[in-house]
């Protein structure tokens, strides 16, 4: 038996986890998972008949292996594509026609949570929710970690790390490992670069007649770096209602990270009234919130350091490896570390 320890249930641990269920028949998997949900920053909530995805708004098409994956090996039950382009908008508000580079922009009807669970279905791998890992232990060749309630989980013949790089060097740094390679491994870690993202989930009871689906801002000058509407997704919002996700960009985002919810969707919904051209969008119905303090990586991490840890059982995956903040950069970096590490054992 090869037992396998993944703290973190991300889009990442999801892929790598499915590869190693395909070639590792005696592969005993056990996923720690703080939370009570699956993939990570693509993630879903539901309100009464509305369906949102306010992390990650969408899958493309960019990767061959992932596309193929989840159209044609898994379920692709309820898979939508996003209806309409995405323009763009600049420092002063100003809407354009975007280049709408995405052949597709996959979701769920039941949202993009759906890709983790779908994939965690596909194997026996064992996920302990609202576990917390807390320390990692090195005891001869295996592993051993402790979580924040003083549950121990191991020994594990290998262990893959998925938590965001500034959490994933934390454990690095508190780690009972006594080894060069740990230090080595947590500054090239804590290096890479984070954008933060709050976001405003805003309601509205009426139809709103735009020809886009979404808007970037483009220059990076706008205190608004995304809004999206959920109604373009097939199965998110019912006929005649409006659904927006607006996301800050990353100084505004620090700024008013622990500031007053309300009063962070109320400036979000004039901002985002003002820039689509519609008044009535400064006054949701109903609103939501989600602060993303580790959201999009900026760089990738210095691959000789993964490589040596990987030498030791220790393995990272996560959008961040390569250094790509796309859901389809994190399945893609879990499809190849599981392959690798099946090539391993």
């Amino acid at each position: 038996m090869t037992e396998i320890g993944f703290v973190g249930a991300g889009a990442a641990s999801a892929a790598a986890t499915y590869v190693l269920s395909e070639t590792v028949p005696d592969a005993e998997i056990t996923v720690l998972e703080k939370s009570r949900g699956v993939c990570g920053r693509a993630a879903t909530r539901r309100h009464g008949e509305l369906t949102y995805d306010y992390g990650a708004n969408y899958l493309k098409d960019d990767d061959p292996r992932v596309v193929e994956l989840l159209t044609e090996t898994v379920d692709d039950e309820g898979m939508v594509d996003t209806e309409g382009p995405v323009y763009t908008f600049d420092e002063d508000g100003s809407v354009s026609e975007g280049r709408d580079a995405d052949d597709h922009k996959w979701s769920y009807r039941a949202g993009l949570t759906q890709i983790a669970k779908r994939l965690f279905g596909e194997t026996d791998a064992t996920i302990h929710h609202g576990t917390r890992a807390e320390t990692l232990h090195r005891d001869g060749d295996q592993w051993r970690v402790t979580d924040t309630d003083g549950g121990e989980w191991g020994p594990f013949d290998v262990l893959v790390l998925n938590p965001p790089a500034p959490q994933t060097a934390e454990l690095l740094a508190d780690a009972a490992w006594e080894s060069d390679i740990r230090a080595e491994l947590q500054s090239a870690v804590e290096a890479v670069p984070y954008r933060t993202i709050w976001t405003a989930v805003l309601h509205y009871e009426f139809e709103l007649d735009r020809p886009y689906y979404g808007l970037v801002n483009t220059d990076k000058e706008h205190d608004i770096g995304w809004i999206s509407r959920e109604e373009c997704k097939p199965g998110h919002v019912p006929e005649g209602e409006t659904l927006l996700i607006v996301q800050a960009n990353h100084e505004w985002s620090v700024d008013h990270y622990d500031g007053d919810p309300a009063e962070n969707v109320a400036e979000l919904a004039a901002s985002a009234a003002e820039i689509i051209g519609d008044d009535r969008l400064a006054d949701p119905d109903w609103t939501d919130h989600q602060g993303w303090r580790y959201a999009l990586p900026e760089d990738g991490v210095r691959m000789g350091a993964l490589e040596s840890a990987e030498d030791e059982g220790l393995y990272c995956v996560g959008d961040w490896v390569p250094g790509e903040g796309r859901l389809h950069a994190a399945l893609k970096n879990g499809l190849e570390t599981g392959e690798r590490l099946s090539y391993r054992l």
